[in-house]
C-alpha cells in the first residue's frame, strides 16, 4: 500500500500541475492588484476628501489589517477543516467587499471596507502555497511554489497600469479600478470550482478512501497526457502521521512555539517581518516618494510601471533558482542585492540613478519573496503546514501595517536617504537569520523535511 507522498512524488510535472499553477496565481495576481491600486488611488482620496497625512497612512495599512486577520484564521481553519473550503471562501469575501467599496462615500466606509477586503486576500494569500505545494513533486516543488508567487507581479503591473491610464480620467478613476479588479473574481470562483482537495491533508486526517480517490484521478489524467503507463512508487517515502484527535486552534497554534517548531517559527516570523516591512513601505509610497524628489504624478506612474515590471524577472528567476540552489541560497542572494539596492537609493542623487536602483530593489526583494513563500509552504508538516504559513503571513502583517504609517512619519524627519538606509538595516536583520539558522529544503519529499 503506497502513501499519497509515494503515489505524488513519482508524478513528472503536466498540465495538471499547469492548471493547478494557473487557477491558483490568478488568485495571488488578484490580491496583488487590489493591494497595488492603493498606492494609485491615494493621491486621488487625498484631494477629493481633504485626508490628512495621518489619514493617508491609516488607508494604506487597511488592508494589512484585515490580512493579519484573514492570514491567521484562514491557516487554523485550513488544517482543520481543509484547504479547498477555505480558499473558496476567502475569494469571495475579497471580490464582494472591493466591489462594494467602489462604493464609499467618505474616509471611514473606504477604510473598513479595505479591512474586509483584507480579510479575504490575507486568508486566500496564507492557504493557497500549503495546498497547492502538497501536490507537487519535490523534484519541482521550489519551481512550482516560486512561479506561484510571481503571479503577484502581475498583479502589481496591472495594478500600476490602471493607476496610469484609469485613475486621471476622471475624480472618480479609483472606483472604476475598484469595479475592474473584482469583477473578473467571480470567473476564477468558477473555475476553483474544479479544484481537489489536497490529498496530503485528507491522508493525514484519516479520510483514506477520498484521498486515494483523488490520487487516482490525478494518476489517470497525467498517464493520459504523457500517453505511457507511470513510473512504480518507490515506497520508502515516509506518510503523513495521522493524528489521533482533531487539534482544536489553540493546539495547532500552541504546536508552533513547541520545542520542535520554535525555532523554525522565531526565524520564519522574523525574516517575514522584515521583509514584508520594506516591501510594502517600497510599493505603497514610491509613487509619492518620487513625486517628493521633483518627479511629475505622470513621470511617477510611469516610472513605477517599470519598478514594477522589474517584479516579473525577479520572482521567476528566483523560482528557477529555487531547484538549482535551494530555497535558503537563493534567499540570501536576492536579500545582498536587495540590500545593496537600498544601500544605493539612500546615496542616490540622479533621476537614472533612482530609477535604475529602484528597479533593482524591486527585482531583489520580489527575488527573497519567491523564495520565502516557497520555503514557508514546506517547512511545517501537513498537520499544521497552512497554521504555520498563516501564522508567519499574520505576524508579518505587523510589519505591513506599521510600515506605510512609520514611513509618512519617518519621511520629513529622515528624508529621501533615510528611509532607504533604514530599510537597509531592517532587510539586513532577515538576511542574516536566513544565513544562520536556515534550512535547506531543496529535493526533500515534504514527509521528510522535519525527519
Amino acid at each position: 500500500m503506497y502513501s499519497v507522498s509515494d503515489r505524488l512524488e513519482r508524478l513528472p510535472f503536466s498540465s495538471f500541475h499547469f492548471r493547478l499553477l494557473m487557477i491558483g496565481g490568478l488568485g495571488l495576481a488578484f490580491e496583488a492588484l487590489d493591494a497595488g491600486i492603493i498606492a494609485f488611488i491615494i493621491p486621488s482620496l487625498r484631494t477629493q476628501w481633504g485626508l490628512s497625512t495621518g489619514q493617508i497612512g491609516w488607508i494604506a495599512s487597511s488592508t494589512y489589517v484585515g490580512f493579519l486577520v484573514g492570514a491567521l484564521f484562514s491557516g487554523i481553519l485550513g488544517d482543520r477543516y481543509g484547504r479547498k473550503k477555505i480558499m473558496m471562501w476567502a475569494l469571495m469575501l475579497f471580490c464582494v467587499a472591493t466591489f462594494i467599496n467602489a462604493f464609499a462615500r467618505n474616509y471611514h466606509e473606504f477604510y473598513i471596507l479595505r479591512m474586509i477586503a483584507g480579510i479575504g486576500m490575507g486568508a486566500e494569500g496564507a492557504i493557497i502555497a500549503p495546498y497547492l505545494a502538497e501536490f507537487v513533486s519535490s523534484k519541482y516543488r521550489g519551481r512550482f511554489t516560486g512561479a506561484l508567487a510571481g503571479f503577484f507581479s502581475f498583479g502589481f503591473v496591472l495594478s500600476a497600469l490602471l493607476g496610469y491610464f484609469i485613475v486621471p480620467m476622471s475624480d472618480d478613476g479609483w472606483r472604476w479600478i475598484m469595479v475592474i479588479a473584482s469583477v473578473p473574481v467571480v470567473f476564477l470562483l468558477w473555475w476553483r470550482k474544479s479544484l481537489f482537495e489536497s490529498p496530503r491533508w485528507l491522508e493525514h486526517t484519516g479520510q483514506t478512501a477520498e484521498a486515494d480517490r483523488i490520487c487516482s484521478a490525478i494518476e489517470a489524467e497525467v498517464q493520459q497526457k504523457l500517453g505511457h503507463p507511470l513510473p512504480t512508487p518507490i515506497a520508502t517515502r515516509r506518510a503523513a502521521t495521522a493524528a489521533e484527535n482533531p487539534q482544536s486552534a489553540m493546539d495547532k497554534l500552541t504546536s508552533l512555539f513547541s520545542k520542535t517548531y520554535l525555532g523554525t517559527t522565531v526565524l520564519v516570523w522574523v525574516f517575514w517581518i522584515t521583509v514584508l516591512f520594506c516591501y510594502y513601505a517600497f510599493l505603497v509610497w514610491i509613487p509619492s516618494l518620487l513625486v517628493e524628489r521633483g518627479f511629475t504624478i505622470t513621470k511617477s506612474f510611469s516610472y513605477t510601471i517599470l519598478i514594477y515590471l522589474s517584479q516579473i524577472p525577479g520572482y521567476f528567476s528566483a523560482a528557477y533558482f529555487n531547484d538549482r540552489i535551494g530555497r535558503k541560497y537563493t534567499i540570501l542572494i536576492y536579500m545582498l542585492l536587495s540590500c545593496l539596492s537600498a544601500l544605493g537609493l539612500a546615496l542616490a542623487s540622479g533621476e537614472h540613478q533612482i530609477i535604475m536602483l529602484s528597479m533593482l530593489l524591486s527585482f531583489g526583494m520580489n527575488g527573497v519573496i519567491a523564495g520565502q513563500y516557497t520555503y514557508t509552504a514546506e517547512i511545517y508538516p501537513t498537520s499544521i503546514r497552512a497554521t504555520g504559513m498563516g501564522a508567519a503571513s499574520a505576524f508579518a502583517r505587523i510589519g505591513s501595517i506599521a510600515s506605510p504609517t512609520i514611513v509618512g512619519v519617518a519621511y520629513p524627519v529622515l528624508g529621501f536617504a533615510g528611509v532607504f538606509a533604514m530599510m537597509t538595516a531592517i532587510l539586513l536583520v532577515g538576511g542574516l537569520g536566513i544565513l544562520f539558522f536556515g534550512k535547506n529544503t531543496r529535493g526533500v519529499v515534504l514527509e521528510e523535511i522535519n525527519a
